[in-house]
């Protein structure tokens, strides 16, 4: 199964934007600290990131997979460049990919 379930966006301020998501649209928010928000959206999450050092340069599109080796697997073989190995976060893993036509997206897998 593949799903897109999850966009990360670039923030000048995490906060900002969950309250703002909040307050516009009345949807739930989960903080990660001041560096990170989660907004729920009708079976979407946006991912709202502040940390410059690690923001996505252009949103971030996510899979989900119930199969993280396998995924990986099926992107490199279809042509796909991983460019950030696997690793664990709050709620799962995930890695990062280039697709041939330069779009970078994202793989995750629940733990």
């Amino acid at each position: 199964m593949y799903e897109v379930d999850f966009v990360e966006f670039p923030s000048t301020s995490a906060t900002a934007s969950g309250e703002f998501f909040a307050r516009a649209f009345g949807r739930q928010v989960t903080p990660y600290g001041p560096d990170y928000t989660d907004v729920r959206a009708a079976g979407l999450t946006f991912g709202f990131r502040a940390d410059a050092a690690e923001q996505p340069g252009a949103p971030l599109v996510t899979i989900r997979t119930d199969d993280l080796a396998a995924a990986r697997t099926a992107v490199e073989a279809a042509g796909g460049e991983v460019t950030a190995e696997p690793f664990a976060f709050p709620g799962g893993r995930h890695f990062h990919f280039r697709e041939p036509g330069g779009s970078e997206l994202a793989v995750w897998c629940p733990e």
